[in-house]
């Protein structure tokens, strides 16, 4: 009976032992699942402008290879035109007209003379047929006709000429449109970037440049939200990307902020607006923009 109790006891304590040093259960945890954050949105800066061609209107050039002062300007910035309405008139003008109507009055003066001279050669024609005038008074008579009528072709072709720089001295509109942007004013004699700009559509979209690193994440037909820089427009204007240029360029629209890299490579986009976006800035072309392009 002692040796049945003692061999228990044994056995009790080698299985606590054993129990005791029995690897514990690892229970794994689950792994964990990383949400996709979705890509943040591509800003760029940019400007309105119309949707249409632009043109630059510059000042005729002179006889002595420069260009007239602008001695009046008929519209602004912002005005609407209409094909062949006068935009300007040059300091040219007054001159052209003096010098066409002196050259109007030698050729009254050449028209008067030229049929009294073909009725003296006909009178010494039949003269000399008789022998009552000499042939050397005839030819001179002839001489003096063919004279006169040679005056008056280059009078005219001369006449020509300065009526062609009389239409060049008033700088008139080649399309309908709008005036974008003043480049001479009164009194000033334009240069190279010429009198003005003029559009041909009232209608606007805008020219996005996007940074190259950024280019690949724009498609055409994403949604366009853009905004004005300096508070040019109330709210916000949305469109869609109209096309994605191929080349890649120096940046010409300038941040506001002195620590924006004007020598940036980047990418034009352009953008058509929606229609009642484009109405709210049509006539604000030029107006810098910042866009924010958002996948679809």
């Amino acid at each position: 009976m002692w040796i049945g109790a003692g061999t228990l006891s044994f056995l009790v304590i080698v299985g606590t032992v054993v129990y005791l040093q029995r690897p514990a259960t690892v229970v794994a945890e689950a792994p964990q699942t990383d949400v996709p954050r979705p890509p943040e949105a591509v800003a760029a800066l940019g400007r309105l402008r119309p949707l249409g061609e632009i043109r630059r209107l510059a000042a005729p050039v002179s006889g002595f290879g420069g260009t007239p002062r602008v001695s009046k300007l008929l519209v602004n910035e912002g005005d609407a035109i209409t094909r062949g309405q006068v935009l300007a008139v040059f300091d040219s003008r007054p001159q052209i007209e003096a010098d066409l109507s002196a050259l109007d009055a030698q050729i009254r003066s050449v028209e008067t003379e030229i049929p009294l001279l073909r009725r003296q050669v006909l009178r010494y024609s039949q003269a000399a047929k008789v022998g009552a005038a000499s042939m050397v008074i005839l030819e001179e008579k002839q001489n003096a006709l063919t004279l006169s009528q040679r005056k008056r072709i280059e009078l005219i072709a001369e006449r020509r000429i300065l009526e062609a720089d009389l239409a060049d001295s008033e700088l008139k509109s080649p399309i309908d449109g709008t005036v974008l942007k003043l480049h001479a004013r009164v009194g000033e004699r334009p240069g190279a970037d010429g009198v003005l700009e003029v559009g041909a559509s009232q209608s606007m979209e805008a020219l996005i440049e996007v940074y190259e690193s950024d280019i690949n994440r724009i498609a055409v037909d994403d949604p366009v939200t853009l905004v004005s820089e300096n508070g040019g427009f109330e709210g916000s204007l949305t469109g869609r990307v109209e096309r994605i240029s191929p080349q890649v360029r120096q940046r010409e629209v300038l941040s506001t902020n002195p620590t924006g890299d004007a020598d940036a490579r980047v990418v034009e986009v352009q953008v058509s607006l929606d229609r009642d976006s484009a109405r709210r800035v049509e006539t604000l072309a030029g107006l810098k923009v910042i866009a924010r392009f958002k996948a679809p």
